[in-house]
């Protein structure tokens, strides 16, 4: 791994990548009451198409960044990439005393793939007599890289002619077809009915970070979502620990699944390890008087 400043170049060798900075003993994001006095002054996810390297392959950069007006006690920015509904890879940055952190990245594709990255930019704040509060935001990106040999190398985020609409239609539609029928057998499997969640893939969740999830309010829905990530770290990104006190990584692993009670009560994540497992994270939906 090469450091370049304040910026971190990882080249991906066969679509895979795992990138975390953290010391072992820091692998926690923590939901803490939110901080109303502390603002992000920037954060986003890009991604780009930089180059092509032969007639097989081309470069993705998968840019991270987040900004705070002050440094906070801790600082912490992680983030997945889903390549056709699969994840290919993690990024993961904390640093203390710190306001601002960034990311930037390089990793080698091929074939025409939907790329996806939602990220979590998340923050304590430590406060005199033990109080600790927590700020965060989310930010997403997608590409679609078209690599056909018939046309020249191209990526697009919205689709700007029919051909580019074509193409968008052809490959949401595969990656679809597969994450539906995963998400299905998994549903089977904990005996539950798509009449009574709403349906959120993980890669969507950030549609949520100005919207209301279904019959919860913003309060609610804002604490969903910091416990949310809070689980999906300690059992999903940093590791999946199986029922054999195995643990496994997450890569080449389905994108989990959001369900949403529509009642209002529970929220359930459910995903697969590659030993072909089944697990199931289960929230329960906080209330407020």
């Amino acid at each position: 791994m090469k450091k370049i400043g304040n910026l971190f170049l990882i080249i991906l060798i066969l679509s895979l990548l795992i990138v975390n900075f953290d010391d072992p003993e820091q692998k926690v994001i923590k939901y803490f009451p939110f901080d109303e006095d502390i603002k992000f002054t920037d954060n986003s996810t890009n991604l780009s198409l930089i180059s092509q390297t032969d007639e097989d392959s081309y470069k993705v950069q998968w840019d991270i960044q987040s900004k705070l007006e002050q440094d906070i006690y801790l600082r912490q920015d992680v983030s997945l990439l889903f390549v056709d509904g699969k994840l290919k890879g993690i990024l993961n940055q904390w640093k203390e005393k710190a306001n601002e952190l960034k990311q930037e990245t390089l990793l080698n594709g091929e074939d025409s793939s939907h790329y996806e990255a939602i990220t979590l930019h998340h923050g304590e704040v430590h406060y005199p007599d033990d109080v600790i509060k927590s700020i965060q935001m989310m930010s997403h990106d997608e590409l679609y890289v078209i690599d056909s040999p018939h046309s020249p190398l191209e990526s697009f985020k919205e689709p700007g002619n029919s051909n580019e609409k074509e193409w968008k239609k052809t490959l949401n539609r595969t990656k679809t077809q597969a994450l539906n029928h995963y998400w299905n057998e998994l549903m089977r499997h904990y005996e539950l009915s798509s009449e009574d969640y709403l349906e959120i893939p993980l890669a969507d969740l950030w549609q949520y970070q100005q919207k209301n999830l279904p019959t919860l309010t913003r309060k609610q829905t804002d604490q969903v979502i910091g416990q949310l990530w809070e689980g999906l770290y300690q059992n999903y990104i940093i590791g999946i620990k199986s029922h054999q006190d195995k643990e496994y990584n997450a890569i080449n692993t389905y994108m989990p699944l959001i369900l949403v009670d529509k009642k209002g009560k529970f929220i359930y994540v459910l995903f697969r390890d590659e030993s072909g497992q089944n697990h199931r994270l289960i929230q329960r939906v906080p209330e407020f008087s």
